[in-house]
């Protein structure tokens, strides 16, 4: 492992970049569903698909590394077991049809994996 990740993730800065992630995540779903849903043309390019399964994909990839570290080293699982739920709540909402019920299910697996990361990084202290 890169000696610059090592330092991430026992200093929590990978928990910390990845709170940030979510609340970017946050910050998409609400300007997708408020503000670009009233820009009906502008609105589509971030609706699409790929931009939220690339999202997920990256969700997972940063929150396997943290969460898993972190149950690892500090060998307490409820943060990777949170986190894990999210994930997954994040991961059922791209099954649903886009409207206002795939973003709350979106926002709530944003929020539940977010507490995941919160959980671990304060184990790492």
């Amino acid at each position: 492992m890169p000696q610059s990740l090592r330092h991430a993730l026992f200093t929590g800065r990978l928990d910390r970049i990845a709170i940030a992630v979510s609340g970017l995540c946050v910050a998409h779903c609400f300007v997708t569903a408020v503000v670009l849903g009233l820009l009906a043309s502008a609105g589509g390019i971030f609706e699409s698909p790929i931009f939220h399964e690339v999202g997920l994909g990256l969700a997972i990839l940063l929150g396997a590394v943290a969460l898993g570290h972190g149950a690892l080293v500090h060998r307490f699982m409820m943060p990777a077991a949170i986190g894990s739920l999210g994930l997954g709540v994040m991961a059922g909402a791209l099954t649903m049809d886009h409207g206002p019920q795939e973003s709350l299910y979106t926002l709530i697996g944003v929020g539940i994996l977010a507490l995941g990361h919160d959980l671990n990084h304060r184990a790492g202290r």
